[in-house]
């Protein structure tokens, strides 16, 4: 009997109304930290009684404003640099650090093992669990993921948050795939901080932020004094100017999303036998065959014009449909999936292009 894809439990999306208005509300942030010519204008280096450049420091001011914190702080190293950053500002080595019962992301697991933290896990799906281990009294600090590490996971991270804040254990959030196309994101549902990559907001290579409490983030800021390690203006103008289309093309891409899942599970494709949306890193479709060919799959998707791999999912560079196996985490969690599911995200295009790559290529690989 061929395996079964586990109940998923995607994350809430923004409808397209929402996300338009949330644009508009990025735009009155900006109007209100430049002025006309500075947007055409970037600085560079570590400015006197600054520590950073004058436009690096308004960009962040637009990202705390616009996600009601209280302090953001641009930094290298894109989503894993911002984790690494508010995490290094928070815990040291030998520090417990509670986390979620699933396996970590890989870039994230390298970070906890350079810091020396000991990570404690509970389940973030039982909410007994949750309460036990934060009742123990012996965490400072909850990393909590926002996107799914499990493709079974249920928890809501608002529920997860309130719990920790409730128990006086402060929080860090890895937002990556979920800033943006989630109606709230970390911080705005009360997180000491939110991380994520600005590459994967279609953003420059390298830029992440951190985004919450005035002290972390300013932990952050003194350990990045560093003139070579500051995200320079130009930089941080290319990715404001990026974030300001974000939530209307991911509102447009759950969508499609949505209308090819829909299409699938009808039968409109011959040789697919079941299809489920997830957030498995990013919002996706986990598509299982009746055949063993996901592994040959990418490379005949290609042939048909999709990308046959990530650059930072959801990146700039990738425009045409994603055809690509699971992620590491999930094949972890569940190594079964590897001959018959392969994950697919649209990225800019509408489901009749997706729809008709995987019927071509399903059609090359028949025996």
């Amino acid at each position: 009997m061929s395996v079964q894809l586990p109940r998923t439990f995607p994350l809430a999306t923004i409808p397209l109304a929402d996300a338009v208005r949330m644009q508009f509300q990025l735009l009155e942030c900006t109007a209100a930290r430049f002025e006309g010519q500075q947007l055409f204008e970037a600085d560079a280096g570590v400015v006197p009684d600054l520590g950073r450049p004058r436009t690096t420091a308004r960009v962040e001011a637009v990202l705390a404003d616009f996600f009601g914190a209280e302090d953001a702080a641009l930094v290298q190293g894109a989503g894993t640099g911002a984790i690494r950053a508010a995490l290094q500002g928070a815990v040291g080595p030998g520090d417990p650090l509670l986390i979620h019962r699933a396996p970590v992301y890989r870039t994230t697991a390298v970070t906890l093992r350079g810091l020396g933290v000991r990570t404690v896990e509970a389940d973030f799906n039982d909410g007994a669990a949750l309460r036990r281990a934060l009742d123990s009294g012996e965490f400072g600090w909850a990393y909590v993921q926002h996107s799914r590490q499990r493709l079974a996971d249920s928890y809501d991270a608002g529920d997860v948050l309130v719990a920790c804040r409730a128990a006086g254990v402060r929080t860090i959030v890895d937002d990556n795939y979920a800033v943006m196309r989630a109606p709230l994101a970390g911080v705005e549902l009360g997180a000491d901080a939110s991380c994520f990559s600005l590459f994967k907001l279609h953003g420059p290579e390298g830029v992440g932020a951190v985004v919450g409490a005035a002290d972390l983030v300013e932990r952050v800021r003194a350990d990045n004094y560093s003139g070579g390690g500051q995200v320079q203006g130009h930089q941080a103008l290319d990715a404001l100017r990026a974030l300001t289309h974000v939530p209307v093309m991911w509102a447009v891409q759950s969508q499609v999303g949505a209308e090819i899942a829909d299409r699938l599970a009808a039968g409109e494709v011959p040789g697919v036998a079941e299809v489920r949306i997830a957030n498995a890193q990013d919002r996706c479709l986990l598509v299982r065959l009746d055949r063993p060919v996901a592994r040959e799959l990418p490379a005949a998707a290609a042939r048909h014009g999709a990308a046959p791999y990530p650059v930072g999912s959801n990146s700039r560079y990738e425009i045409t449909p994603l055809f690509y196996r699971l992620s590491s985490s999930s094949l972890d969690d569940a190594p079964e999936l590897a001959d018959r599911t392969v994950r697919i995200n649209p990225m800019r295009a509408g489901a009749d292009l997706v729809i008709e790559i995987l019927r071509r290529s399903l059609h090359d690989l028949k025996d």
